[in-house]
């Protein structure tokens, strides 16, 4: 099937971390444990947006997720500092899920290597970012998931959005705040 990588290991994860080098979030790892990487059921397969982008009017396509490993040239999180490099974008990201021309990525710039990334959407072509949900270290509304991320389109070179986000995704790929994991132990001495 399509960028599905083999089923994942409390060994495959720790590498992977320490290739990166950043804590992966929990609550995404649970997801590539059901499934690790592949193709979005096609009614989940688009993230709404408040603000057009280069993409659509209202939303961005999360037509895949990237899962970790090395299974015959298919996607992986792990080719994710080869992209970054090659394609332009800030550092540090994993990248979830793209195309070379936009990207849906975590993004550890706000938090640290260790932190709880916030997910962003990249447009390489015009350098544009825009936050589609925001780190769990803000506070997030207790209401139902909205329907947009709420945030401004930015430059790269700008301070990030505090503007709220979709909770949604906060949720499946953050959990609640309080779900942490032990660090891997190369990331010991990052910060």
């Amino acid at each position: 099937m399509y960028g599905v990588q083999p089923p994942l290991t409390d060994a495959v994860i720790q590498d992977a971390e320490c290739r990166l080098g950043v804590r992966l979030p929990a609550s995404l790892l649970d997801i590539l444990r059901v499934q690790n990487g592949g193709l979005v059921a096609e009614s989940w397969n688009a993230f709404p947006t408040d603000v057009p982008t280069s993409w659509s009017e209202d939303h961005v396509p999360l037509d895949e997720i990237r899962g970790i490993g090395r299974q015959d040239g298919q996607p992986s999180l792990l080719d994710s500092g080869y992209l970054v490099e090659e394609w332009g974008l800030p550092s540090p990201l994993v990248l979830l899920s793209g195309d070379g021309h936009c990207w849906i990525a975590l993004d550890y710039r706000t938090c640290g290597r260790l932190g709880e990334p916030s997910v962003t959407w990249f447009h390489v072509d015009d350098g544009t970012d825009l936050p589609l949900t925001r780190a769990p270290r803000r506070p997030m509304a207790p209401s139902a998931p909205s329907n947009g991320c709420g945030g401004q389109v930015r430059s790269w070179n700008h301070e990030p959005s505090r503007r709220g986000a979709s909770a949604h995704l906060d949720a499946a790929l953050h959990g609640s705040p309080g779900s942490r994991r032990p660090r891997s132990a190369c990331l010991a001495g990052r910060a």
